[in-house]
């Protein structure tokens, strides 16, 4: 991948070099997927330097387009703080880059097992202090921290998508979260111009076990035939004030994300409401993800 102008900066990373670390921040995000991006587009727009990592050379680069994307809308938007240079993103396919890091974000695929694997493997690599992140949306933490050498470094933190619109940040303290990884995610969240919730540790914490059941009671409304997803969304943002309706909300999480996290909160919970519904089923058997495959609840064609 060449290295390309403002707005953005991007540079292929040679796994064997070391990343050069901010004095202060230095972010290594794992994962390229939506939510790898959009963490990855918050920070560079706050100016900080990330070093983003996915297993998939080609996903790396089609990363590095959205964000180069997203970072000009945000800024159309006002979402960035003017007059902050843009920091600089490092691209590359090997978690040794987490060597140089100040704080890493992991933000792989909603499954315990890959995740645990994922953090185990970081906990080796980091220097010890490190802060370590997961952007998990339902899995509690404490059961993601016992795969880590050192349990106390990690945090959840819950960015919503896209994060550099939304202003705050679910942030859940695990069991043996220690005291300086809390101070070191609200030094980090202050510096990205978030406001952190600090929440006890469970399975969805407040935002997913509050919002991915309603969403799932909303596609069976659709599902049953007694509305259509548009007057579904219409009716919860005419009368209750959602913001986008809750179908669209689940176009925009990605409906196979929706589904893992569900799936989650039903095994852990034992809430027969959190059963991902037939029609979600059915429409990540048909590749109709969300807003990302281009066609949900709604075609984004």
């Amino acid at each position: 991948m060449s290295t390309k102008e403002n707005p953005l900066s991007t540079t292929p990373h040679d796994d064997h070099d070391s990343p050069q670390p901010s004095p202060r921040h230095a972010l290594t995000v794992l994962g390229a997927g939506v939510m790898g991006v959009g963490i990855t587009v918050l920070a560079l727009g706050h100016g900080l330097p990330v070093h983003l990592v996915d297993v998939d050379r080609e996903r790396l680069d089609r990363a590095a387009d959205l964000i180069d994307g997203e970072l000009r809308l945000a800024e159309l938007m006002g979402a960035l703080p003017a007059g902050t240079p843009l920091g600089t993103l490092v691209t590359g396919t090997s978690a040794k880059a987490v060597a140089g890091a100040t704080a890493v974000v992991e933000a792989v695929t909603e499954n315990a097992e890959v995740k645990a694997a994922v953090l185990a493997e970081v906990s080796g690599l980091v220097r010890p202090g490190t802060l370590l992140i997961t952007n998990t949306s339902s899995i509690p933490v404490d059961e993601l921290a016992g795969a880590l050498e050192r349990p106390e470094e990690l945090v959840g933190t819950h960015f919503m998508n896209p994060p550099y619109l939304i202003g705050t940040a679910e942030v859940v303290r695990g069991a043996r979260t220690g005291e300086p990884a809390m101070a070191a995610v609200a030094e980090l969240l202050t510096a990205l111009r978030r406001r952190a919730v600090v929440v006890r540790d469970a399975p969805g914490f407040v935002t997913s076990r509050v919002l991915h059941p309603m969403i799932n009671d909303a596609a069976r409304v659709v599902q049953e035939g007694t509305a259509t997803a548009a007057d579904v969304d219409a009716l919860m943002q005419g009368c209750l004030g959602h913001p986008t309706g809750p179908l669209r909300t689940a176009d925009l999480i990605g409906i196979d994300n929706l589904v893992d996290s569900l799936t989650v909160l039903h095994e852990r919970t034992g809430d027969d409401g959190c059963r991902p519904a037939e029609l979600l089923l059915q429409l990540v058997r048909e590749g109709r993800l969300g807003r990302k495959s281009g066609r949900g609840f709604y075609d984004y064609a």
